[in-house]
């Protein structure tokens, strides 16, 4: 009877014992950037090559400047982006560009630097965190974590919707996924792979899958794990360079 009694009473502390609680969309976003490079990615110089164009990232105090560099024939063209403003370079010297093309161009600069660095970036002002909670991708656990961006400061692609899946064991984001409405609008799903460090941070090349189909983008781990999606590219940085305690 007192072994029943026992047995039973430690059955009822288990069902009232609290759920373990999960941590905050900050604390793990948090965590991410920590272990994949941390403060290294405010004071390094940052160099890679991407199809065809070589990019460079150079920390200042209260900047950073970001770069796209292309050699045509004799003429080398360099992009520049820093903060706000854009300008062109050819051989060094100054060109005018139409205020249409800077701000596609500059665009496709900060998305090619935005991309290398994740999760870095992920604190901006204007990013807002949301947990959705907890899900098995390719059956591991992972926190799935909802970004938004503010209008103001959020940049010409303010309401894009980003998905990202953090590796409950180790925070850093495996997978994301993310709705964009430019050029007509789509959704992609990327899986890391490839990962390395190189001067103390992380950096991975992804799959990069396209669907057909107009679905939220937190759902896209279902159809990928279902082998629905459409491979659509490899994502590749090449010739990587980190130069730590390069800021000024």
């Amino acid at each position: 009877m007192n072994r029943l009694l026992i047995t039973f009473s430690l059955l009822l502390i288990a069902a009232c014992r609290p759920e373990p609680k999960l941590p905050e969309a900050q604390e793990i976003v948090d965590r991410a950037i920590e272990v994949s490079g941390g403060e290294l990615y405010k004071t390094s110089r940052i160099s890679f090559d991407f199809r065809g164009y070589h990019y460079v990232l150079e920390p200042q105090a209260n900047n950073r400047v970001l770069k796209r560099i292309r050699i045509l024939e004799t003429d080398t063209i360099t992009d520049i982006k820093e903060g706000g403003n854009f300008k062109r370079l050819v051989n060094d010297s100054l060109v005018t560009v139409p205020d249409s093309m800077a701000i596609r161009y500059a665009n496709s600069i900060n998305s090619v630097h935005y991309f290398a660095y994740l999760p870095y970036g992920l604190n901006d002002p204007a990013v807002n965190k949301k947990l959705l909670g907890e899900v098995l991708v390719d059956g591991k656990p992972y926190y799935e974590v909802q970004i938004t961006f503010d209008r103001e400061g959020g940049g010409k692609d303010y309401e894009d919707v980003y998905i990202y899946w953090f590796n409950k064991e180790t925070f850093k984001p495996d997978f994301l996924a993310y709705s964009f409405e430019s050029d007509g609008g789509g959704l992609r799903f990327r899986k890391a792979f490839n990962e390395r460090y190189v001067g103390g941070i992380r950096f991975v090349d992804y799959y990069n899958f396209k669907s057909g189909r107009e679905l939220h983008p937190s759902v896209l781990d279902s159809i990928y794990m279902a082998d629905k999606l459409e491979i659509l590219s490899k994502i590749e940085l090449r010739n990587i360079e980190v130069n730590p305690g390069s800021g000024s």
